[in-house]
Order: structure tokens, then sequence, then C-alpha cells
């Protein structure tokens, strides 16, 4: 989540500045197809909130992506750290994908973190956070997975929010919305290695004027129809209102083209009590021939009168 955008209690992730504040929390829906997902009958969401975050002060957690090491699975997410008034990673673990234990903090800078897109490519596990905030798209590595993570070395210049990398037909591709667009820009690279050097398509921005579809929500997946399968947040009329989702139908060096999966949003707040003002992000995987995916979402905070009047 972009902590920039701190002047309205719709678009803002940072609760300190509001009377009743915004507050993020991460649940876990599974689904027959994409278009399908639907809480979690076996998990308790939302199945991680600020409540368990244990060793930094916290008001929300937010932008969950999960991995499987064979063995287990290990979410990494957005904590946002009220003392150091900026975002965090954090780190749970799961021996089912329904059940959470958050464990630490595991990465840190002395810029904002946000969105830690993690996957692994020929054994190793990297993660790709949002680091507008250093003017990059940094790469990190596992050293070790899960506990720690070691800067590689910045992949893309600029303040790029929600940056979202998938390999497709043997070369990677990236999906990243500019800061200063107004979350209505969707810019595309391509390389040949995860690390580089990385070209701005010639299609690129692949949309433009547009704040219903054009900032990333999520994981890039394979679909059913074995193209890739992008998510994206609504941020209109408000920050992260729904998701929709978007098949790309054509990918190559020279051209992009998608179409939408369903004509309504997938995902929308208001189901439960956790996120009923909104959703934002969807990270799904395989699991079983069915899919597994963890969310988040909103819901405003409203502090008890007496406590209002005595601020």
């Amino acid at each position: 989540m972009n902590s920039a955008n701190n002047d309205a209690v719709a678009e803002a992730p940072d609760p300190a500045n509001y009377e009743d504040p915004v507050v993020w929390s991460i649940g876990i829906y599974t689904g027959e197809t994409l278009k399908g997902l639907q809480p979690a009958p076996a998990a308790s969401n939302p199945v991680l909130s600020a409540q368990d975050v244990t060793d930094v002060r916290s008001s929300f957690v937010a932008d969950p992506f999960m991995i499987n090491d064979g063995d287990r699975w290990h979410l990494f997410f957005e904590v946002w750290n009220l003392d150091a008034h900026k975002g965090d990673i954090g780190w749970a673990v799961s021996n089912d994908g329904l059940a959470w234990d958050y464990r630490r903090i595991v990465l840190t800078e002395p810029f904002h973190l946000s969105y830690p897109y993690v996957f692994r490519e020929q054994g190793e596990y990297y993660m790709i956070p949002e680091s507008y905030q250093a003017n990059a798209v940094r790469v990190y590595r596992g050293d070790p997975f899960p506990e720690k993570w070691s800067l590689v070395e910045p992949i893309l210049e600029g303040e790029l929010l929600d940056s979202s990398i998938f390999a497709f037909e043997g070369k990677w591709w990236l999906l990243t919305c500019p800061m200063a667009s107004d979350d209505d820009v969707l810019e595309l690279f391509y390389a040949d290695a995860v690390l580089g050097p990385w070209r701005r398509h010639p299609a690129s921005p692949v949309i433009k004027g547009n704040d219903q579809i054009a900032r990333p929500g999520g994981r890039v997946v394979m679909g059913d129809s074995g193209r890739p399968v992008r998510f994206t947040q609504a941020c209109y009329p408000a920050y992260g209102m729904h998701i929709r989702g978007f098949e790309i139908t054509a990918l190559n060096t020279s051209s992009y083209e998608e179409r939408e999966i369903q004509q309504a949003p997938i995902l929308l707040g208001g189901n439960q009590y956790w996120n009923r003002s909104g959703m934002h992000h969807v990270d799904p995987h395989r699991v079983n021939g069915k899919w597994l995916a963890c969310v988040d979402g909103w819901r405003i905070e409203e502090r008890p009168q007496v406590e209002k009047q005595a601020r």
C-alpha cells in the first residue's frame, strides 16, 4: 500500500491521521475458479490483524503474498509500524494455508516498504517489495529464506507502485503503476532474466487515464486458459474499493492485449465486518485443483464517542 496518500480517510492507510481510522486485515479465500473466490469456510477470517503483530506497535496489516516451500506456507505482508510511521515486511507461517501464526518482521528499511511480491526462480526465493521512497524497484533474495532478506540490486528507477513480476513464454514481465499518475496508469516492462536488463514495452503504458483498472492488485497467475491473469484494484471513488481480473490475451515484445474475465468485480467488501468497506489485493495459488488465495480488506474503526470527545 502507498503510504503517501495520507490526506483522506478512504485513501490513506495511516490510522493516526483520522478521527475514525482505516484498519486493514488479511483473510483467506477459496474457489473453484478465479471468478468464484469466497471466504474459506475452514479459515477464521481475518486470519491476521494488527493484534497478531508482537514485535512492533502496529495499526494494520495488508498486501499479503504467500508461497509454499514444500513443507509449509509462508506469508509476507506489510505491517504498518506506528513508531517508525512506515511499512515493514512481516512474516507468518501455516501448515495448511488456513490458520496462520505470526512470527516477526523480516525486512525493514529506513524508507516505507509494502506489497512484498515473493516468488521462486532457479531454486532461489526473491522478493520485490514496493519501495517507491527509494526511487527504485528493488530485488531482495532470501538469505536465508524465509527469515532474512538481502538486497540484490535495483532493477528499475522511479517512484513505482505495486510492481508485479511474472514469467511467460521465455521472458519476464513486470507491471507497475507510476506514483505520479494518481493510480490511473499501468506501465509494462520486459527482460530475459529477473535482474534484467529491463526494457519498457513499446505499447506501454498499456492502461492510461483509468483509475478503475490500472494499479496492480496482487500476483499475476496463469488462469484456466493457460494465459496470464492480472488483478487490479479500483481506486475510485476511493482507494481500495474492489478487485477486478483481466486475462492477458496477447503478450510479446511488440504487443499487449487483455480482456476482463467478468464484467463485475471478483472481490468486493461488505461481506464481513473486517472487510466491509473494501478489498484491494489477492494472491491466488492452485492447490489440489482449486484456488487458495490470501486477500486483504478494510473497515473504518469507529472510536467510542467518549474517546473522540477527549481528543
